[in-house]
């Protein structure tokens, strides 16, 4: 006798249909055996709930969202502050806890009347760093893995809710919304705003301190908090509203007064380690010698930040330098370790 139950468990045994087996299955004709044009696979364990609209939306609405808070975060700790989106994706929640990097602060969040919870993830290396800054350093100290203290934990606090405040008004060209963190946590095992299957939206952001990249920023998005609000949820959608056009026409006006803007540039001839005593016993007519050869180029800097290579020359009787590239931090680095034999 066929044991029909026990066959029609094995049918649907999550042995039988693994995600390798579901990824590779096709659809052919029963009587050439090619494959049937027109067939599209569907993933029933991971199932695409965003489309690729709503994803470049989302992309779009936190990308102005992105210079919103840098401008925002700059001006309040009075140091450059870049933060740029990387990626949007769909993944499960499940898949979305194990991608991310630790140790990050997380800050839970709600943007009402939105149903749901938000999670909002900062790397400690940013955190630290701003969180350093509020409490009067320069904010560009080597951090060290480790637990924030209370004081820390209030300021990251802080933080996080600007951070939710800017989202407030990107947010407003979809739906007015309020926001309300509810909560901080470090450990996105012990957060669970999702069921491990349910789909999410992931916006991940690069943050540059003062030139120099520190870690990233996510949002987290679960399906459920965004469904009732994705059919405003396109770039035509979020082009045509007033919001965005005002967004653009202030931005402009920014730009303009940046343009107007005076910098302080300087020209870098060279540098040199001196002793204290040394450097009291100098006097008129001594020679100094600096670690630069009279064959390389002078470094430029804007507001005190490398930004070009120059050569040195004369113009009618002014001193001045012919740019002759943009520096590159990256490149500048390995250069350093490979003079210093770490390469």
């Amino acid at each position: 006798m066929v044991d029909y139950n026990k066959n029609q468990n094995d049918l649907y045994s999550s042995d039988m249909y693994s995600d390798d087996i579901a990824d590779s299955a096709v659809f052919k004709d029963d009587d050439s055996g090619d494959y049937k044009k027109g067939y599209k696979l569907y993933n029933f364990r991971r199932p695409d709930k965003f489309s690729k609209d709503h994803l470049r939306a989302l992309q779009d609405l936190h990308r102005e969202f992105s210079r919103q808070i840098s401008l925002i975060l700059t001006a309040y700790l009075r140091m450059r502050i870049e933060i740029e989106v990387v990626s949007t994706d769909q993944l499960t929640y499940d898949e979305f806890i194990r991608s991310m990097p630790s140790p990050m602060t997380i800050g839970i969040f709600e943007l009402n009347p939105l149903p749901g919870q938000i999670l909002l993830g900062v790397s400690f290396e940013v955190l630290s760093c701003i969180v350093d800054r509020m409490l009067g350093g320069l904010g560009l100290s080597e951090y060290k893995q480790r637990e924030l203290t209370d004081i820390e934990e209030a300021l990251s606090k802080k933080v996080i809710e600007r951070i939710v405040k800017a989202l407030e008004g990107a947010w407003s060209n979809i739906v007015p919304v309020q926001g309300n963190v509810v909560g901080l946590d470090n450990n996105y095992q012990m957060v669970q705003v999702a069921s491990t299957g349910e789909i999410v939206a992931l916006i991940t952001f690069e943050v540059q301190i003062a030139g120099k990249y520190f870690g990233l920023i996510s949002l987290c998005f679960p399906y459920p908090v965004l469904e009732t609000v994705l059919g405003n949820l396109s770039t035509q959608h979020i082009f045509q509203t007033k919001g965005i056009i005002a967004t653009t026409e202030e931005r402009q006006k920014m730009i303009d007064k940046l343009n107007t803007s005076k910098v302080d540039l300087s020209v870098l001839f060279g540098s040199t380690d001196i002793s204290l005593e040394e450097f009291l016993d100098l006097k008129e007519g001594d020679i100094i010698k600096l670690d630069a050869k009279t064959t390389d180029d002078l470094i430029v800097k804007v507001n005190g930040e490398k930004k070009y290579f120059a050569r040195p020359g004369t113009l009618k009787d002014k001193v001045c330098v012919k740019i002759t590239e943009v520096y590159d931090h990256q490149k500048d680095l390995l250069k350093h370790y490979y003079e210093k034999g770490k390469l």
